[in-house]
């Protein structure tokens, strides 16, 4: 069953991360905002992995000393949501 999760994350540039989900695995991420081939590799990247092999991944990455970064939101939101 696919899931749509829509996330405002915190402390970075983006500002809105759209993601899908087929049960426990990530269809598709869409980052609105942000670094463009940056957030377009990590939407690559992510696509068809388990959420939380996702979420071990990336939620401890740190962008410029923010303590978080689009990966870590990325990660924050399937936390929350999944």
């Amino acid at each position: 069953m696919e899931k749509k999760i829509v996330y405002t994350p915190h402390g970075v540039c983006s500002r809105q991360i759209e993601i899908t989900l087929d049960g426990d695995t990530v269809k598709d991420v869409c980052f609105i905002g942000g670094c463009h081939g940056n957030t377009q590799g990590i939407s690559a990247l992510v696509a068809g992995m388990k959420v939380d092999e996702v979420v071990r991944r990336l939620e401890n990455i740190d962008c410029r000393g923010r303590g978080t970064s689009c990966p870590a939101e990325l990660a924050k939101a399937l936390k929350e949501n999944a």
